[in-house]
Order: C-alpha cells, then structure tokens, then sequence
C-alpha cells in the first residue's frame, strides 16, 4: 500500500476524496507531514479522530532509520542510514557561521564510476524512492535545535540525481511547496554529471541551482576520470547549459575537482576558460578529497591558487572549495555507506 509521504498535494487530495474527505484534510495532512514532521495519525491535532484512526495505514514510519552518527573536527556530522531493504546511505550536514547545508543522496551507491569518487567504486545498487530521499532530510531536522536549523540542501550526496529523476524531482516538489518544507528553490542544489535530456527536463520542473562537475577540460582527461563523458561529451553538457533560460543574476556552478597531476595544469586551466566561454557560471574548485581505496593525489596548494588566478585572470569568477568533514569520509566524493 502506497503511503503519503510520497504524494504531492494534488495526489493527496485525490487520495483523500476517494476516502470521502474534503480537500482541505488533504493539505492539513500535507503540512503535518512535510512542514511539521509530524508522521503519525494520532498526532495530528486538527483531524477528527474518526479520519485518524483510518489514516494509520498510510502513514508507515519513516523508511530510513538513522544507524551511525559520525562528528568531524570542524563541525560536519555525518549520518549513516539503513533502509528497509538492508541498504545504507549517507547524509552530510555542514554548519557555518550563518547557515547549515544538508548533502542528501539519491542512490544506493552510483553507477557513473568516476574515478574521483568512492561512491562509484560501489556500482548501482538501486534508486532511492521518494520517501526515502526526503526521509533522510526529516530525520536530520528532527535532529537539529533552532541554532541548527537546515537553511540549505544540496543534491550532491551518493549517486547521479537526473538517473533518479522522477523521484529527484518529486522529492523537490514538495520541499519547495509552501506547504511542505516551504524551501526557497534558490537554497537548493542539484549536482550532476550532465545528463542533457535530463538537465533541461530538471531545469523546467523546478528552479532550483543547478552545479555540473565537470573536472575535465577537454574530452580525453574528462573521459578518462568520468566515463559518463564518452555517452555525453562535454561539449554537447555545456550547449545544454547555454540554452538553458537562466534567470536573470543566476548562475550555472561548474565544479571542479583538482587531481595532482591529473587536471590540474596551468594548460588545464587555460582550455577550461575556452570550455566555458559563453556560459553565465562560477567555477567551484574543489581540491580531490583522498579516500582509502585510490591511489589519486590531493593537488599542491600552489598548484591550487595558480589554478584560481589563471582563470580569474581571464575573467571567471573561481572559488577553492576546501571540504569539510574528510576526517570522518564525509568529504565531497568520499560517501559510500558501509559498502566498501
């Protein structure tokens, strides 16, 4: 039996009419769910309690139990979470001074392979369903106090979002809905490897940021560190993104992993200054993040700020982006569960 935590409002509403309730028990429950974290039936106050009782097989607890709790030097906690099946996935929250960002997967694992990322070393186990990518936002916030409040939420935990798109989508739905999480699209990111049809088809269902991670700068190192690249080279990634109707002062985030030795040239960065010609972005350089079963090297932190200021240099806007939480594995790139 389908629960309702999965439902958007109008699915909800059509569910409620054929147990004959008026539309408006629709989104009180939809509130109680998504805006208040309120899951069971008998919790929720403003319902008769005729409709409660009939609700309970509806509302099932949450599909994601929280197993591990992990804290890093500087802050960042990362939840491990096991799923009905016997699966585990990761989430990340990262406070700041004004701000706390929480990395959501989408995925059991990833089957894009990147040879950067230890979530692809795992393979596809399978796509995370609906309740199950906005289970593990829930069970954070429930865990969070006023001074920790989730303000951010990004798409870059395990797998490729857009190869989950249907669920992504319907997860962004209801946390952009008033009624919902009620979070600004503008607060929310999407990473991904760039899937063109499912670049634009995400773009037009919900306006929220959008990063690529590119980290070649031209099709041999790109193709060589990302597979994704033979099926969708880069150049017909970055024509997605010049046809894409950006909002006026919004910008495309490419992101940029900076391997010693790989990608990380000076002649590197010159080609990607031509990749991105054209394109209105800021350009996250994120120096690779070791983890225990690659032999990749973290770039010198030379190499880093000669790669930043030869693109400033030219006019793109680069930022280093120094992860946090590669102490605990709960890095950019370095979530794999207990998988590995």
């Amino acid at each position: 039996m389908e629960g309702f935590l999965s439902l958007e409002l109008p699915e909800l509403e059509g569910r409620l009419h054929a147990l004959g309730q008026p539309r408006y028990r629709a989104r009180q429950i939809f509130s109680w769910l998504h805006g208040k974290g309120v899951f069971r039936a008998e919790e929720m106050r403003n319902l008769p309690g005729e409709l409660r009782s009939r609700l309970a097989p509806f509302l099932p607890p949450l599909p994601v139990n929280l197993e591990e709790t992990l804290d890093g030097e500087d802050g960042t906690r990362k939840f491990r979470f096991r799923l009905e099946d016997g699966a585990s996935i990761e989430s990340v929250a990262i406070p700041e001074e004004k701000r706390t960002t929480l990395c959501l997967s989408t995925q059991v694992g990833c089957a894009e392979g990147c040879l950067f990322c230890r979530t692809g070393r795992m393979g596809l186990r399978r796509n995370l369903r609906v309740e199950e990518i906005l289970g593990q936002y829930y069970a954070v916030r429930a865990m969070t106090d006023g001074k920790q409040a989730i303000t951010h939420v990004v798409f870059m935990g395990m797998g490729e979002p857009l190869a989950n798109l249907a669920s992504t989508c319907r997860a962004l739905r209801i946390m952009t809905h008033p009624l919902g999480c009620g979070l600004s699209p503008r607060k929310i990111t999407v990473s991904t490897v760039g899937i063109p049809g499912a670049l634009e088809e995400l773009f037009e269902a919900v306006p929220v940021s959008i990063t690529l991670s590119l980290n070649g700068a031209d099709n041999a190192t790109r193709s060589r560190l990302m597979p994704v690249n033979r099926r969708y080279p880069m150049e017909e990634v970055l024509a997605t993104l010049r046809r894409l109707p950006l909002a006026p002062r919004r910008r495309f985030t490419i992101a940029y992993v900076l391997i010693g030795g790989e990608n990380d040239s000076l002649r590197d960065a010159r080609r990607l200054v031509r990749a991105l010609h054209g394109i209105r972005c800021k350009v996250n350089l994120i120096p690779f993040n070791p983890f225990p079963e690659t032999k990749m090297k973290r770039p010198e932190r030379a190499d880093v700020v000669a790669f930043q200021e030869c693109l400033r240099s030219r006019g793109l806007s680069a930022h280093v982006r120094w992860s946090r939480g590669s102490d605990v594995l709960a890095a950019c790139g370095q979530l794999a569960g207990d998988a590995l």
